[in-house]
């Protein structure tokens, strides 16, 4: 690995950061910044919508408020694998575990849980790495 792939991987890494922060903290814009505009979005495993990046945006910005009063994602093991001579495109995988609080139905709240990975195909771009695919792999659920 020489240090243009060590860059690289770091700057991936905040990739995959930025968007957890994004979606932890509501901050939809910040999305623009992880995604390309023509990125393709796939959460269906965890009963979310699979769309075109700008309505997946729009879904997470009412659904995930709408149901979870505050999510924290942690994501770890991140692999990198260039899959094109130039070195511009990646598979990246990322192990998630996602705690979700949300309302127990008695007045209180509980926490639910989802586990799994991240499977994006990064590109580089002029504003740096971003993301024009992801697909959330759910491996298990917990209170759901």
């Amino acid at each position: 690995m020489d240090l243009s792939q060590i860059s690289d991987r770091f700057e991936i890494a905040d990739v995959l950061t930025r968007y957890t922060r994004a979606v932890d903290t509501h901050e939809w814009d910040l999305l623009d910044t992880v995604f390309t505009a023509d990125a393709a979005i796939d959460y269906t495993e965890s009963g979310g919508v699979s769309a075109p990046y700008p309505e997946a945006k729009a879904w997470l910005a009412e659904v995930l408020p709408a149901f979870f009063r505050a999510t924290l994602h942690t994501v770890g093991q991140i692999e990198v694998t260039y899959t094109d001579d130039s070195g511009d495109v990646a598979a990246v995988t990322a192990y998630f575990d996602n705690p979700m609080v949300m309302d127990d139905g008695a007045g209180g709240t509980k926490v639910v849980e989802v586990g799994g990975k991240y499977h994006h195909e990064m590109v580089r771009t002029a504003e740096g790495w971003r993301s024009r695919k992801l697909r959330e792999e759910v491996v298990w659920k917990r209170g759901l």
